[in-house]
């Protein structure tokens, strides 16, 4: 033992000696770019390959001999994802890694309001600072075109405005706090079943104009330092080292300067890893590159693969002083960043947030006979029916699964607000999804339930009959096939028979409220049977506060749908044109991951949620940019700052909004675009602006919406190029895609 001891002893003492032989000063009072490059020539081609792929499931090395440290990503886009070890996805144990969840993209998107974007990604990034982390996996930003993707609830929506609009300010928001955000997943990333062989066929016209202006927008407005590429493939080639994707749209036309990390798995092929744009490798399954083996992270392709190949003459060090560059520039903007402020972990001000936003992005669909808010005076019984009322949603779902302090239940909010006026009842209804466990993070729920569907609506509608308010709280959940991670839904309908257990409530009840928790949209087959539906998401720690506040009335919901919901599958483009899933074809190239690959093509084109059902005359069950408030609003006198608009400028549309209802209450006024006379095919109108605006009763005040001549342009196969054309236009405002009563005319000179 004492020999043992001795030559530890020795070995330190040596390696400490060799360390204190070769000592590095990095000069920190140059500009951030002489910095980079003064660290980039002191480095060794090992050293250089040591940053760019990862160490362990989230982290990448640091350069210890230059200062550098360790740097650590975690998933979001919701919350700071718990701890696991350090080459497992099991969790760690840890007692200290537990967060806020903030609602679900989609409840961010449904508020229209940015300012709230910002409020989520500083918020987010409090907490990621705590936590010690230095990136966030996030925001999500691919479009919702099926309702059947299993991923949308971390999404924004389906308009390619909408999403930018909202994507820009929570980066800004995290950033600002020194945490890089990591916006994905770049890109065609539209569904899960089989993602990552699914080949994406789509013209170039819809990938400018549909797919691609959120993540331009993050990274040209929003300065986004990381972009994470896409499982899938385009053009045959994966997404997360792509020549076409990477190194031609998002590096060469957007000019982005920050780091393409792959997703993790995502990286398929050494070769196409060095020159397609890839900058950092995360999550390779490697022991060989076909299965996993722990601790192979020098088997990565961006490791001794690609050292071997620049040793050998296959690769100069042009590319990987590339990667090693913008490396190095996220390291400055983050863990060498002397201007960082601290972070801090599930504060007040982190669950009023959640709450707020939440509360915010609650989208009242439908209130008949105003049963809306409930009334305290004839609430005395109320019966809270689902399964979903009583579940946790935090746990679940995928890589966006967190491991809360606390989280409020549907129904323990509902008894906080009601309990002490009126007695409240439950019934389960249905069972669903009963285990409660994710990557070892448990509920600690024991939801099992042995009782028939017949037993459990047959309960349901007994304790309806003497109940003043019926609230059944339904929809969907995160596991696997539904909203979730890794599969798309099988069917647009409610699933564990809810669609009789909500028939047969219909029939003994006048006053029954159905609450939806999803972050998608399903088949409502009763919807003219029931009084009140509200779309509540995803929402977070907050769950039950948040939908308390918006039945009761303290919050009066202002959130507008930010996708299209169809009545059946066969109103969505993607499905009427069966398109997906797409078609299975042989493939013999290594690079692509597999031996075979599904084409899938995008045949609706620009067609996608609204632009779609508008162009066919198709009316949804409830339109895109839809919501009901408990007051009501007037849009009128539309003025144009004039009749004609130059290429290089702008015009204004200004709106006079009133509340002529009696409560304060907030409306969102959406301003859409038509090319009256085109030289190409374009959609019915397009969503151009949007302005959120809150009045008291009986207040007015005019609203302004701005436009340049971006508004009016289309993407030009022809000539790769934006475009617009001479002629004249007609600006349609209102409150929702179909609901856009003011219409004005102008020309573009």
């Amino acid at each position: 033992m004492k020999h043992i001891l001795t030559s530890c002893l020795l070995a330190m003492c040596a390696m400490t000696a060799s360390a204190q032989q070769t000592p590095v000063y990095l000069d920190d009072t140059k500009p951030i770019e002489q910095r980079i490059d003064d660290a980039l020539a002191r480095m060794t081609l090992q050293e250089k390959i040591r940053v760019i792929h990862a160490q362990s499931k989230f982290s990448s090395a640091g350069i210890p001999r230059l200062g550098f440290p360790d740097f650590w990503t975690d998933d979001g886009p919701h919350g700071v994802r718990p701890d696991v070890l350090w080459d497992e996805w099991r969790q760690a144990g840890q007692s200290n890694d537990s967060c806020v969840a903030f609602p679900a993209l989609t409840c961010l998107a449904a508020t229209w309001n940015p300012s709230l974007s910002m409020l989520y990604g500083k918020s987010l990034g409090e907490e990621a600072l705590y936590r010690g982390k230095d990136m966030i996996l996030g925001p999500g930003v691919n479009i919702n075109r099926t309702p059947l993707a299993g991923r949308n609830f971390e999404y924004m929506g389906e308009d390619p405005y909408l999403t930018s609009t909202m994507v820009v300010p929570y980066v800004q928001g995290l950033q600002s706090m020194g945490v890089s955000a990591c916006v994905k997943h770049y890109c065609l990333n539209n569904d899960e079943e089989y993602r990552h062989q699914v080949n994406v066929v789509v013209s170039d016209r819809a990938l400018h104009e549909i797919y691609l202006p959120a993540f331009k927008a993050a990274v040209e407005q929003g300065k986004a330092w990381a972009i994470m590429g896409a499982y899938n493939l385009y053009k045959n080639q994966h997404n997360c080292h792509n020549q076409y994707t990477l190194n031609r749209i998002l590096k060469g036309d957007w000019g982005f300067d920050g780091v393409v990390v792959s997703d993790w798995g995502g990286c398929h092929d050494t070769d196409q890893a060095v020159k397609n744009g890839l900058d950092m490798e995360f999550g390779t399954w490697t022991n060989g590159m076909s299965t996993n083996r722990s601790n192979a992270y020098d088997l990565y392709h961006l490791a001794t693969p690609y050292i071997q190949g620049i040793k050998s003459g296959k690769y100069n060090t042009r590319e990987l002083d590339d990667k090693v560059r913008r490396v190095l520039r996220l390291f400055y903007r983050t863990t060498m960043n002397r201007q960082r402020p601290h972070g801090f972990l599930c504060s007040e001000s982190h669950y009023d947030a959640a709450r707020l936003i939440a509360n915010e992005g609650i989208v009242l669909l439908q209130n008949r006979n105003n049963v809306l808010p409930i009334d305290r005076n004839k609430a005395k019984r109320i019966l809270i029916v689902g399964e979903n009322a009583i579940k946790m949603m935090t746990v679940g779902g995928g890589s966006s699964s967190l491991k809360v302090q606390h989280e409020i239940l549907p129904i323990d909010g509902l008894r906080a607000k009601f309990g002490n006026t009126a007695e409240i009842e439950y019934a389960r209804g249905y069972v669903g999804d009963v285990t409660g466990e994710f990557d070892g993070v448990k509920t600690g729920q024991d939801l099992n339930d042995k009782r028939s569907a017949k037993a459990l609506i047959a309960e349901a509608v007994e304790k309806a009959k003497n109940a003043d308010y019926v609230i059944m709280i339904g929809g969907l959940n995160k596991a696997g096939y539904q909203d979730c991670e890794g599969h798309d839904r099988k069917h647009y309908g409610l699933p564990y028979e809810q669609d009789r257990l909500i028939e047969a409530l219909a029939k003994v009840t006048d006053r029954l409220i159905y609450v939806n928790v999803s972050g998608n949209a399903v088949a409502m087959p009763w919807k003219d049977k029931v009084e009140a539906i509200v779309q509540s998401w995803f929402i977070g720690s907050e769950a039950g506060n948040a939908i308390a506040d918006v039945l009761a009335g303290d919050a009066n919901p202002s959130g507008k749908l930010p996708f299209t919901w169809y009545a059946s599958l066969n109103d969505c483009g993607a499905h009427a044109l069966k398109t997906y899933p797409g078609t299975w074809r042989d493939t013999n190239d290594k690079a692509a991951g597999s031996d075979k690959v599904i084409d899938e093509e995008y045949k609706e084109g620009i067609y996608v949620g609204y632009r779609w059902t508008e162009k066919h005359n198709i009316q949804p069950t409830f339109a895109f940019g839809h919501g009901l408030s408990y007051t009501t609003f007037s849009i009128s006198n539309l003025r144009l700052s004039s009749k004609e608009m130059t290429r290089d400028g702008k015009l204004t549309f200004t709106v006079t909004v009133k509340n002529t209802g009696t409560r304060r209450g907030a409306e969102t006024v959406q301003l859409y675009i038509k090319d009256i006379k085109s030289t190409i095919d374009r959609p019915v109108k397009e969503l151009k602006g949007f302005k959120k605006i809150w009045l008291d009763a009986g207040e007015q005040q005019d609203v302004d919406i701005t436009i340049d001549n971006s508004a009016l342009a289309y993407y030009d196969e022809a000539t790769n190029a934006w475009k617009s054309d001479n002629g004249e236009f007609e600006a349609l405002i209102g409150n929702a895609s179909d609901k856009t009563t003011l219409k004005g005319r102008f020309a573009l000179k």
